[in-house]
Formats: C-alpha cells, structure tokens, sequence
C-alpha cells in the first residue's frame, strides 16, 4: 500500500514477450510518430507558405495540426524511448505532465472541432455572409478561446487528480499515464472527488458533439438542395474529411472515458488508447489532404520549391 506523497515514480504498461518482441512498438509506433511529424508539418507548413490558404478553415486546420503535433509527442517518445531502454519508469512529475498537456491538448481539439464545424456550416448555408462572420479577428478569437478552455480545464483536472490520495500502489496499466487508469489508484472514498471534474467533461464534450451533429444536419439539408450534382459532391468533399475526424476521435475518447469496468481488459484499454490519442494526429493529414485540391495544389507547388532551393 502507498499514498501519493510517497510515490516518486510510476510504473507503465510493460509491452509483454521477449527482448526482441518488445522492440515491435517501439518501431510501430517510431513509425507512426514519423508519419505524424510529417503529416503535420506538411500541412503547417504549406498552410503558412501559401497565401492562398490564408482563409478560416486552413487557419483552423492549422491549429488541428499543431494540437495533434503536440498532443502524440506528449505521450508516444516516452513509450518509444522505455521500449527501447527496456523499462517501465516514468517520474511523478513526468507522468502530472503527461496528465496535464493531454487533456489541454485533446480538450482544446474538440473545442477547434466544434468551431471547425461551425465554419462549414458558416462556408455552406450562409455563405453570404461568411466574411463577416468569420472575420480574421473573429477566428483568432475562437482558436484562442479553444486553446484558452482547454488549459484552463486540464489545469484543473490535473491538480484534482493529483490531489487524490493513490492506496493501489504505482502502476499504470496504459503505454501513458491516462486519468482513467490512475484514478484505479486512487482510495475508493477519495474516487468521488473526481467524478464532479470528469462529469464537466462528459457535459463539454456532449454539448460539442450536438453543436456538430445540428451543424451538420443543416449542412447536408443544404447540401441536398444544391440542383447539380458537381456541386454537391464538391460540398461534400469539404465535409467528409472532418466529419471523420470528429468521428473517430470522438467515439474512442468517449468509449475510454466512460466504457464500463466490466468490459474493461488491458488489451482493449490499450487498443482503445491508442485510436483516441496515437491514431488521429498520423491519419487526420492524410484525410485532409486526400480529398481537398487546394491543399493538394499548394503541397504540389511548395515541394519542388523546396527541392529546387536544396
């Protein structure tokens, strides 16, 4: 038995087999990592580079991208970096970070995506008057408002958590340190302390997900009204990216957050961990860009500029 205040280290989710076994997520995941940090850094990139992207959604996309950037260097290097070392450790402080700027990070990605919403919605069904009301002081208002909320929420959640006095000892049955895992440490009468922070959470991230589920109702009636053809599925074309998105990142942050204990396993909170917090920031790049020309185009002309310049 242990108290928080004597707790100086965590131990995480050892990869099971062998040596040579366990060097398999440290590539999975150096791979994913990579596609991640060049994904991202394409789009960053290419949406500051072409003054052509320079209008709401790509400064939206933009923000989506950093917040992904940061939110996998948070917690895939230390996994890579202990698979590679072959250990378990990560230090109290280490693991408060890891709490803290993940849920910044994630927090602030549904408050961008709701607002990502509502720029479609602005773009489709009143297009007259997207200029005004999504005026550049207007956007940066919203990004900072997301970025804002989410600090603001993940500090905090971060000191209740821990505050809470730990009883089940030091290990953290997730590759990172996750809240619902280090919340099965803490004493059962303390546990409820924490149910009020996690019960704000549920609520902001309910009341996000009607706000974009009505934004896209009204989007698609739209949609269904256009007379051509062409033109509805180059509507859709700017949809779809981010409704996959907003579907995947919500339906897995939801399910780890609130899936029953009776169905819960190592193995499937791992899986479930990964699709929420490793998954998205590698394929949301990937999603983006598939479909959309513009940015296609503007990754096509900045490439060879910079082949040419090297």
């Amino acid at each position: 038995m242990a108290n928080s205040s004597s707790i100086t280290h965590f131990l995480l989710l050892p990869f099971p087999g062998t040596r040579q076994l366990q060097l398999l997520p440290f590539c999975l995941f150096l791979a994913i990592y990579l596609a991640a940090l060049l994904g991202n850094g394409l789009i960053i990139t290419t949406i500051a580079w072409d003054h052509h992207l320079h209008t709401p959604m790509y400064f939206f996309l933009l923000n989506l991208a950093l917040l992904d950037l940061g939110a996998i260097s948070t917690t895939v290097p230390k996994s890579m970096d202990n698979s590679l070392r072959d250990t378990r450790d990560i230090s109290y402080s280490g693991c408060a970070a890891q709490v803290f700027f993940i849920v910044f990070l994630l927090s602030a990605e549904v408050f961008l995506l709701t607002t990502m919403s509502y720029d479609r919605y602005i773009a489709i069904c009143r297009p007259l008057h997207y200029e005004t009301l999504l005026g550049s002081r207007v956007c940066l208002h919203l990004a900072a408002a997301a970025w804002t909320c989410g600090f603001l929420y993940a500090l905090l959640y971060t000191a209740n958590t821990f505050s809470l006095p730990l009883c089940q000892g030091n290990a953290v049955e997730q590759f990172f340190c996750e809240i619902p895992q280090i919340l099965k440490l803490s004493c059962s009468t303390s546990y409820l302390r924490e149910l009020w922070v996690t019960g704000i959470a549920v609520s902001l991230a309910f009341v996000c997900f009607v706000l974009i589920v009505v934004s896209y109702v009204q989007i698609f009636r739209a949609v269904l009204r256009i007379p051509s053809q062409q033109g509805r599925h180059k509507t859709f074309a700017t949809c779809l990216p981010h409704l996959a998105v907003v579907s995947l990142f919500l339906s897995t942050g939801f399910f780890a957050y609130l899936k029953p204990s009776s169905i819960s396993s190592p193995s499937l909170d791992l899986v479930v961990s990964v699709l929420y917090s490793v998954v998205p920031p590698a394929v949301n790049p990937l999603i983006y860009s598939l479909r959309n020309q513009e940015l296609k185009a503007a990754l096509s002309k900045l490439i060879p500029g910079c082949t040419q310049k090297q």
